[in-house]
């Protein structure tokens, strides 16, 4: 039987089977139907041939057969069964089910996300339509309260606008549609992170379920159902395997237990302990889970506290530089965050001609360039030194100067000629500069230049956060030609016309007469003889005669004939031409 024609043989048996269950008020999955089938045929004492195609009659009786079994509700062996399949069909372990988790997450944002990627919204209404749209997103990937709840909305667009303001989806929009979604996904994680801090301090967090408190009573809850569960079915267990061994000795006994079916009953609470043991270790890595939850609970308060209490020292500017003060200052003055200045000089290389005894890093020439530890936090030493104290961020794509193992970076190209050309005058001046300020010692992380003022327990530590540079280079590898004391071939030759000329030789020897010569060794040990050929008569034949031809006299007299004159004058003319001529 073609495997397409079986395999509909088979599903036209279990659409059976279950009709026949569905009629008499049991309704068993086509798992369950299928593997009691399996389970049937492959019952010897039922008498089926797997090796011959299945008649009328023994379709009927497969029918007949499952459908007992399965209307049978006293059998332990259809409990197992159905156990099983349940098990099978809805037990995974914990990465497939978060990762099947978050697929199912990323499909059902999927849409959401289109939306906002392929938005080309340029109108005002359609810039604050699409913000709505990514506060929602926000709210659907976080999990953490509806969409459609106006309290909620609120509080995450709130979040949403300190860290992204609608004024920046400008810049949002001209990414490329992977940049969009990494930074949706950052801004969920950061706005998360938000409505869970102001939840912690009592400021906010609606929506967001009390997890901590959820856990505390579930998982202890949970964990003593099963080991409840499981020290119930150990002891039974041990109670049907004590009965069978003493069963196994009695055959009288045997008889008399053979219809309830005892093995069938130990198979089913074997089973049922096995799953549990399966189950329990997941609830104790939750436990774990939980301990370690506390402990970023503990890690969220502390960190709450700090940056509460950070807040109290930020008064004092406020109080000598309130808005209206600082609106007055501006003026026509506009405003650049850091971010734009370094657009500003992003094409911006440092002319590596000029300085050609220091070393400058680029990032497509250094692998770790990001992870350098950058001197002054990253600010321009040479604005800072040349303004008297002005911090301006620097720019790492313009070029880093590693300096005697220090790094440092500028905010302009013309910053970082200056810097270069007197590295020591700059970097004392920002020295002299933190002498008067004692706040910039931290602020720019100038341990190393005032040690007095680390203390000793610290010392050590000052450099562990070190990172050298690994700089891309084009470099090769030489492995040695002879690893062994060196062995010299004289009959090699690598020249492959000379190889040729070798073997042509070599063959042009293999026509020739041996022949033998008598040296100083070999004298008066043997007699040598030698054979010559004799000289033989050679004369030289010539293609043809020659001779060498010269030019033929052409002499003429002229006048010979006479003139007016009855005397006559006889002029020799020579005509003969040159040898050199012929």
């Amino acid at each position: 039987m073609p495997p397409t024609q079986a395999e509909s043989v088979i599903k036209n048996i279990i659409r059976e089977i279950g009709q026949e269950c569905a009629a008499h008020g049991e309704i068993a999955s086509e798992t369950v139907v299928a593997f009691m089938v399996k389970a049937v045929v492959l019952d010897p004492s039922n008498g089926f041939n797997m090796d011959r195609t299945l008649i009328k009659s023994d379709v009927q009786k497969l029918v007949k057969l499952c459908v007992a079994r399965l209307l049978d509700s006293k059998n332990p062996s259809l409990d197992t069964i159905k156990m099983q399949v349940y098990f099978d069909m809805n037990y995974t372990s914990r990465e497939d089910f978060l990762e099947e988790h978050h697929r199912v997450l990323e499909s059902r944002l999927c849409a959401v996300s289109r939306e906002i990627t392929d938005n080309r919204a340029c109108a005002r209404e359609e810039l604050e339509s699409l913000y709505r749209k990514i506060v929602s997103y926000v709210l659907l990937r976080s999990g953490l309260g509806s969409p459609t709840d106006i309290k909620i909305v609120r509080e995450a667009t709130a979040a949403l606008q300190s860290v992204f303001p609608q004024a920046e989806l400008g810049t949002f929009l001209t990414l490329s549609k992977k940049d969009k979604e990494h930074q949706l996904k950052e801004l969920t994680m950061i706005v998360t992170g938000i409505r869970l801090f102001n939840r912690d301090c009592g400021k906010g967090g609606e929506g967001i379920d009390d997890l901590p408190a959820i856990l505390h009573e579930a998982i202890p809850a949970t964990t003593q159902h099963i080991d409840s569960q499981l020290q119930i079915a150990q002891e039974q267990a041990f109670r049907y395997t004590a009965i069978i061994e003493k069963v196994t000795t009695n055959p009288l006994l045997a008889k008399e237990l053979e219809s309830y079916m005892l093995k069938e009953a130990l198979y089913n609470i074997r089973q049922y302990e096995i799953f549990l043991q399966t189950v329990l270790p997941i609830f104790i890595a939750l436990a774990s889970l939980w301990m370690s939850f506390q402990d970023e609970t503990v890690l969220i308060s502390v960190l709450s506290n700090l940056t509460t209490n950070l807040e109290l020292f930020l008064g004092t500017h406020e109080l000598l530089f309130p808005e209206k003060v600082i609106q007055g200052l501006l003026g026509d003055v506009t405003v650049k965050s850091d971010i734009f200045r370094i657009k500003e000089h992003i094409e911006e290389r440092v002319h590596l001609p000029d300085f050609r005894k220091l070393d400058w890093l680029f990032p497509e020439t250094t692998a770790n360039f990001d992870k350098l530890v950058i001197q002054y936090r990253g600010f321009c030493g040479y604005t800072f030194a040349s303004t008297d104290g002005l911090l301006l961020p620097g720019n790492p794509t313009i070029g880093i100067l590693k300096y005697k193992e220090k790094y440092y970076t500028f905010n302009t190209r013309d910053a970082a000629h200056s810097f270069a050309e007197n590295p020591e005058h700059y970097i004392n001046l920002i020295k002299e500069k933190a002498k008067k300020n004692a706040e910039l010692i931290q602020l720019l992380e100038l341990h190393q230049q005032f040690e007095t003022l680390i203390p000793y327990s610290q010392m050590r530590d000052v450099d562990k956060h070190y990172i050298k540079p690994i700089t891309k280079c084009e470099n090769s590898t030489q492995t040695d030609t002879h690893i062994l004391p060196p062995t010299t071939v004289r009959s090699y030759e690598w020249n492959e016309w000379e190889l040729r000329r070798k073997a042509i030789r070599l063959a042009n020897l293999r026509q020739k007469i041996t022949h033998s010569v008598q040296t100083d060794l070999s004298h008066m040990r043997r007699q040598n003889s030698s054979q010559v050929y004799p000289l033989k008569s050679v004369s030289t034949q010539s293609m043809r005669e020659g001779s060498t031809g010269v030019p033929r006299p052409q002499i003429f007299i002229a006048g010979l004939r006479g003139g007016p004159s009855k005397k006559t004058h006889g002029v020799k003319v020579n005509l003969t031409r040159a040898v050199d001529e012929t």
